[in-house]
């Protein structure tokens, strides 16, 4: 397993009943995936992780073990970096929302109404995906350039990751 440098995003598995709705989720989006939950290494040991009880940060040690970092395979600049961290410190207490998971289906099967995209756009609330696009977003890195930032699941971020290793190939 490799090291986490300062800003990397981390992808886990989920366990249980909200790991199989996860699951399904991304299946019936098209991006299923062998994890359901994304963080952002912040340093010394910490992560910052979207739950549905908020945004929180914790220790890695307390987080579901890590299947994959994104470590070296996004090219950023340090300040890069620490923007990051400080963004994702700063989206700790962010609400989470259920919401946003329909949102995302919705907008998969091409019938999403513009209220839901407003809404999940000016709602504040972020699932784990969305905080770890918004923290790189935040710090002038696009992960998904042209496409709302709301619209990402950890199997996006995991079908990133395997792109970009195949890139380097």
């Amino acid at each position: 397993m490799t090291e986490p440098q300062l800003g990397d995003f981390g992808l886990t598995k989920i366990r249980g009943l909200a790991g199989a709705f996860v699951n399904f989720g991304q299946w019936f989006v098209g991006d299923f995936a062998p994890v359901q939950h994304a963080l952002v290494y912040v340093g010394d040991g910490w992560v910052v992780q979207a739950m549905p009880s908020g945004a929180e940060l914790i220790r890695l040690e307390d987080a579901s073990p890590v299947v994959k970092w994104s470590t070296g395979l996004i090219p950023m600049w340090e300040e890069d970096r620490e923007v990051i961290c400080r963004e994702a410190e700063a989206l700790v207490g962010t609400p989470y929302s259920f919401l946003d998971y329909v949102s995302i289906a919705l907008e998969r099967l091409g019938i999403r109404p513009r209220w839901v995209l407003e809404r999940v756009a000016m709602s504040g609330h972020l699932i784990c995906s969305q905080l770890v696009c918004e923290a790189y977003r935040r710090a002038g890195v696009e992960l998904f350039p042209g496409k709302f930032p709301g619209d990402q699941t950890p199997g996006d971020l995991w079908n990133l990751l395997k792109n970009l290793e195949s890139a380097d190939v």
